[in-house]
């Protein structure tokens, strides 16, 4: 199985980046593609933009990418309650390519995680009711709370109930 894994922040020291990489890891046998969006430098998109300059080609390589991967693991940062700004651009791009839905129909494990109590929870209820029009399938959600006091940058998930709650969202995901 091949698993393209997205944090889904524009940030160099992406906390959800990081929480991707290691949700991905659970997965037994599976090869794995991350896709950095800090290093996807992408014009800010507008309808006068990609009528000047067509749709960019890092944002081709991304749906090529989609299209390849047989799932996405995606954790998705919270900015103000709603969607990072680098993961939003490049979704709206990916969007404007002829004959497309964002996520071409495929299965998606859908995260979030934040240094608060929360875990994202805004951003993953938005992402969970608006994704599956933009052609993803949501096998699965999960939320890490408080990401400093539960990840440890070496170990992954140190609270032993939510590293278990992962793990059977993990071990329970079909793919048709």
């Amino acid at each position: 199985m091949n698993l393209l894994v997205i944090g889904g922040s524009n940030s160099k020291n992406s906390i959800n980046r990081r929480f991707a990489s290691f949700a991905a890891s659970l997965f037994e046998n599976a090869e794995k593609e991350l896709v950095d969006i800090s290093k996807l430098d992408i014009p800010l998109f507008s309808v006068d933009k990609e009528q000047e300059i067509g749709i960019p080609p890092l944002v081709l390589t991304f749906a090529e990418q989609l299209d390849k991967t047989d799932f996405i693991v995606l954790s998705l940062a919270e900015n103000n309650g709603s969607f990072n700004v680098g993961l939003k651009n490049l979704l709206d791009w990916t969007s404007r390519i002829k004959d497309r839905k964002t996520f071409a129909g495929k299965p998606m494990l859908l995260m979030a995680t934040s240094p608060g109590p929360r875990g994202g929870a805004s951003v993953l209820e938005t992402a969970k009711t608006l994704f599956p029009y933009s052609g993803a399938v949501v096998k699965a959600t999960f939320s890490l709370p408080s990401f400093y006091q539960n990840f440890d940058m070496e170990k992954g998930i140190t609270n032993e109930s939510l590293l278990q709650q992962l793990k059977e969202i993990i071990s329970n995901i079909t793919i048709d």
